[in-house]
């Protein structure tokens, strides 16, 4: 399975891997139905989830219905259980949006709800993350996940993010990340794509985000909270939504009001 799974991942698009799942979730759910695990997204049970990954697939991490993994899972246990987002009226601008979230998102009437990015058929605005088209402080929210790692310049992105985020306003930039390494690895000399999937993971991403990330944002202008939601969580519970024990969230926050 994880062998299959492996393959499409590498070999189809991304686009139409988006479109292709629409098919195959609700076979998967029902054949993969149990009272082991929880995708707290929609409160489907199941035996067990998938796996996933480009390099080294990891075992029993892709929720079957959702086709959430440990960070959307965590993601969204923190939006529901520490903040007033499905509740209060925003304005909210979703960077390259996140099949988990889309629909759920998109159905909330407490939100204007904007995607963007410049490959994503789930897009409203087909946008370069480095020259948004717009208006400074234009959103309450941002959330801007596992994009930044595919940026080649990404203080001019996280300028931007900066730039179109309201004074008091706050976001959510997860980033894949070594919390092992001190200081971000780049190496633009790599131009092999299995090469690059050795060393960064994926074929696509330039870079490996150290520690140093948090003080990049800080930099830009960003107040930053490191989030490790799952130290507020029960072991049990880590283990029932299959999370990433330790994982970070970057709560990022503009202006003195922040």
């Amino acid at each position: 399975m994880s062998k299959i799974f492996k393959l499409i991942l590498n070999r189809v698009p991304r686009p139409w891997l988006i479109k292709l799942s629409y098919l195959v979730r609700p076979i998967l759910a029902l054949w993969m139905a149990g009272n082991r695990y929880e995708d707290p997204i929609d409160g489907k049970k199941f035996r067990k989830f998938l796996p996933y990954g480009y390099k080294s697939p990891r075992k029993n991490v892709l929720s079957p219905s959702t086709l959430s993994l440990e960070r959307h899972r965590l993601f969204w246990l923190y939006l529901e259980r520490e903040t007033d987002f499905f509740t209060n009226t925003y304005k909210v601008l979703h960077f390259a949006p996140e099949q988990p979230f889309y629909k759920r998102f998109r159905k909330l009437r407490n939100l204007t709800y904007i995607t963007t990015d410049l490959n994503s058929p789930l897009a409203d605005v087909k946008a370069d993350i480095c020259q948004l088209p717009f208006e400074e402080e234009s959103f309450d929210i941002i959330f801007c996940n596992h994009v930044l790692e595919h940026i080649p310049n990404d203080t001019q992105a996280m300028q931007e993010l900066y730039r179109v985020l309201r004074t008091g306003g706050w976001g959510i930039f997860q980033i894949p990340q070594d919390l092992q390494r001190e200081t971000t690895f780049e190496d633009d000399s790599i131009t092999d794509k299995k090469e690059r999937t050795e060393i960064f993971g994926q074929y696509d991403h330039v870079r490996i985000y150290g520690r140093d990330y948090f003080d990049k944002l800080r930099n830009i202008g960003f107040t930053v909270d490191e989030v490790d939601y799952t130290a507020h969580l029960s072991k049990d519970d880590v283990e029932k939504y299959r999370l990433a024990a330790g994982e970070i969230l970057p709560l990022v926050r503009k202006g003195p009001n922040a």
